[in-house]
């Protein structure tokens, strides 16, 4: 399937067709990521919901804690 980078605003980007956004479940707002792989671009839904990100933020602040010394000493 074909389609065309277009002025978007200030910015340029692609318009998915109506079919492909009906298969893959996906609609305005939900989030996807962009991976470049050669000279080919594929486009993943990320799944992070609320509970994920939450849980990321545990571990993160978890390490902040544990290493809040050495990272204090770097950030000299």
């Amino acid at each position: 399937m074909n389609t065309t980078i277009r002025k978007i605003g200030n910015s340029e980007g692609v318009i998915l067709p109506r079919e492909i956004l009906d298969r893959m479940n996906l609609k305005a707002g939900d989030s996807i990521v962009i991976i470049q792989e050669s000279d080919e671009l594929r486009l993943r839904r990320t799944e992070d919901t609320a509970e994920e990100f939450e849980r990321k933020m545990k571990i993160a602040r978890e390490r902040m804690k544990k290493y809040e010394v050495a990272y204090r000493a770097l950030a000299k």
